[in-house]
């Protein structure tokens, strides 16, 4: 009884504090939401007049924003703005001191005068992943004295940097990467460096740096940890010392233009994990200097030195890289010798790129290679993996695999068909032989698939019918023979599809027409013959159609759609009318008809609305009628106008204008007569003219004396 009365007792005061506290809460939380906001009513005020300044548009937010959230729609009258989405408030003034808006679909011009800048006690601004219209940073930027954090990343920001910006002595962190029409001049890039002493983290990545001297870098604050400077034109001699960074962690100077050497002090950046300097015009780096670096960056788990020059490097000097390391990358380094082993055993390594160091020999181990490699590029050097079952076992979490033009040792490609979590494989200029692995249809997650240049023979595999993930597919090259698989109808994704140069033959029987974004597509240099199919015609995204030096017959279809910007049909047997559709393609750049002797045609002034064409041949035809004035000045860029053995008549066209790209001009084997026109001499670019075997009335004109010394004079030595 005593124990039920204690327990009654116990449950009642439970239920009392429970009443107590609901009572009290909700008449707090009643008092406050009535009369006490914790915003100020000035700046509940200013945010809504931002929030009118730009209203939402979905698009304005790039594809890199994983969630996407018009945070401003949160924002009503009347209640408290330190409740909104994005907003940050002191808890004990009510002031606004943070305000994050980043991928908030935020679209329009920031101008001075906008509300936000009333917000004097920001300490923390993102506006990142939105679209402010080509607006440049106001000077007004220069008043959040109180700001540590200012991102404005990828925010379509313009202009110069204002020099406002560097009195922000606060700043921690200051983010304006990616605004491509953005840029910083020098004096403005001094007055950041000598007054923002507490910056730790700076990303200018794609901003325009190419009229600051690259010797400031060596000004920049001594606390940095993270400098981002990636593709901002820099161009001149490396800093000749940075040794002072000391607490660099992230360092990116990639897509430069450098020159000079990588300085002997990068080896005192001992807190460095990711350094990269690749693709710098002229950049090298000593013997000594690179052993410096890979002996004390002890942290190190990023090297990206691509396409620096690294040809007094002993590669044996690798041997000591840091065990951390995850990712190296030394592509087109000239390194040249044995690369150590020890390389494909560091335990933490997920990405290998050594690609395009020709010199660069040694073995692929078989086993105790790295279990979490995911990206392994060996393609334009004399390393050798050799395929056997460990080489296999061992490469299990692969992804992306390059070996083109490697120095593959072994047979056994069918074990290839092992590796079932690639997404790409390159095996291009290597000299595989006999027929392509059936295993390669167990390559389901493929999106990337490369086995060109190679002396395959024999039928595609009909396995290939698996690989429905495929977005490119390039077999060009090899001794493949039969016909065109049905299977490729299954291949729903493909946008790039190359048969090009094999022994493939027949009738094209298989259905493109389910391959709807199909842009690229090369069969030429085989033996295929019929009709070319009319769903060809039809595919709605085609861009390039190769089919030249073929045995097709009949007529050229019409194309249903307007997309193509690549068209040869030359070397077949095709006759009948050029389509009409053809001259409605006006992206078209290159059209090659040629040696199709049975085309008959005249050629309409409909041809000139191919502003675009770059190059334009209809030789060894059955053209006739008079060839077109305005052949000579439809096309700016036009650069080769081949219109050889046909039976056109008329005139040559007399319409050559000022800024002619043209460079060869071929009206050989005509019945075109009077004179040549006094305008070819605006052709200055030309380097071959043919106009014999015609019946023109002229003896070599004086004025083609000034053009340049080319193969043109030479050629119409063949006038009539």
């Amino acid at each position: 009884m005593k124990f039920s009365l204690s327990l009654t007792q116990f449950l009642c005061s439970i239920l009392f504090l429970f009443h107590f506290h609901t009572t009290i809460s909700s008449s707090f939380s009643s008092n406050y939401s009535s009369s006490n906001h914790l915003c100020a009513h000035h700046q509940s005020l200013s945010l809504l007049q931002f929030k009118q300044s730009f209203p939402i548009d979905s698009s304005a937010s790039s594809e890199d924003c994983q969630h996407p959230f018009p945070k401003t729609e949160s924002w009503k009258d009347g209640t408290d703005c330190c409740l909104w989405g994005g907003v940050t408030c002191d808890v004990k003034t009510g002031q606004v001191t943070g305000l994050n808006l980043s991928c908030s679909m935020l679209h329009g011009t920031l101008h001075s005068n906008n509300s936000l800048f009333s917000l004097h006690h920001l300490q923390k601004l993102d506006l990142s992943f939105n679209d402010f219209n080509s607006s440049h940073i106001s000077s007004r930027f220069g008043q959040f004295s109180n700001l540590t954090h200012l991102n404005l990343y990828s925010s379509n920001f313009a202009g110069q940097v204002p020099l406002e910006v560097s009195r922000l002595s606060k700043l921690i962190s200051l983010d304006l990467s990616s605004n491509y029409d953005l840029s910083v001049g020098p004096i403005s890039f001094d007055k950041l460096v000598r007054n923002l002493t507490k910056l730790r983290e700076l990303d200018l990545r794609w901003v325009d740096m190419s009229l600051v001297v690259p010797s400031s870098l060596m000004n920049l604050s001594s606390s940095l940890s993270s400098l981002s400077l990636e593709d901002c034109r820099l161009q001149g001699k490396f800093p000749s010392s940075m040794g002072n960074l000391k607490h660099l962690q992230y360092l990116h100077l990639a897509y430069n233009n450098f020159t000079g050497s990588i300085p002997y002090d990068f080896g005192q950046l001992t807190k460095l994990v990711q350094l990269s300097l690749s693709a710098n015009g002229y950049l090298s780096v000593e013997p000594v200097s690179f052993d410096k670096i890979v002996q004390n960056l002890t942290k190190l788990r990023y090297l990206a030195l691509d396409s620096v020059n690294m040809s007094l490097v002993v590669p044996n000097s690798l041997t000591n890289l840091s065990s951390s390391l995850s990712s190296l990358s030394l592509r087109r380094c000239g390194l040249q010798g044995k690369i150590p082993g020890n390389i494909f055993l560091l335990l933490n390594l997920e990405s290998l790129s050594l690609s395009d160091n020709e010199g660069l020999t040694g073995s692929f181990p078989s086993s105790n290679v790295s279990n979490v490699l995911w990206w392994l590029d060996l393609s334009d050097t004399r390393i050798s993996p050799y395929l056997e079952n460990d080489f296999i076992s061992n490469l299990k979490s692969l992804q992306y695999m390059m070996l083109r033009n490697c120095n593959i040792v072994g047979s056994k490609l069918a074990l290839f068909g092992n590796f079932t979590r690639l997404f790409l494989l390159d095996l291009s200029n290597n000299n595989f032989s006999g027929q392509i692995p059936s295993s390669f249809g167990n390559l389901v997650q493929l999106d990337f698939l490369d086995l060109s240049s190679n002396n395959f023979s024999e039928q595609i595999p009909s396995s290939f019918e698996n690989l429905m993930q495929l977005n490119f597919l390039d077999l060009n090259s090899n001794n493949l023979m039969g016909q065109i698989s049905d299977s490729f109808a299954n291949l729903t994704l493909l946008t790039y599809l190359d048969l090009s140069n094999n022994k493939l033959q027949g009738p094209i029987h298989f259905q493109l027409s389910t391959i709807l974004d199909l842009e690229y597509l090369f069969l030429y240099g085989n033996s295929l013959n019929g009709t070319i199919p009319s769903f060809l015609f039809a595919l709605p995204s085609l861009l390039n159609l190769d089919l030249h030096n073929n045995q097709f017959m009949g007529n050229i279809g019409e194309f249903q759609h307007s997309s193509l910007e690549f068209l040869d049909l030359s070397n077949n047997s095709l006759h009948g009318p050029i389509p009409s559709s053809i001259f409605k393609q006006e992206n078209l750049q290159l059209l090659l008809l040629a040696s199709n002797s049975k085309l008959t045609w005249e050629v309409p002034s409909s041809i000139c609305k191919l502003k675009f064409l770059l190059v334009l041949d209809l030789s060894n035809n059955n053209l006739s009628g008079s060839a077109p004035q305005c052949l000579g000045n439809f096309s700016n860029g036009l650069s080769v106008l081949h219109l050889g053995m046909n039976n056109l008549r008329g005139t040559i066209p007399s319409t050559f204008s000022e800024g002619s790209n043209l460079e060869y001009l071929n009206l050989n084997g005509n019945a075109l007569e009077r004179k040549i026109p006094l305008s070819i001499v605006n052709c200055t670019m030309l380097e071959f003219l043919n106009l014999g075997n015609n019946k023109i009335e002229d003896t070599f004109p004086y004025f083609l004396e000034m053009l340049p010394e080319t193969g043109a004079k030479d050629s119409c030595s063949k006038i009539q």
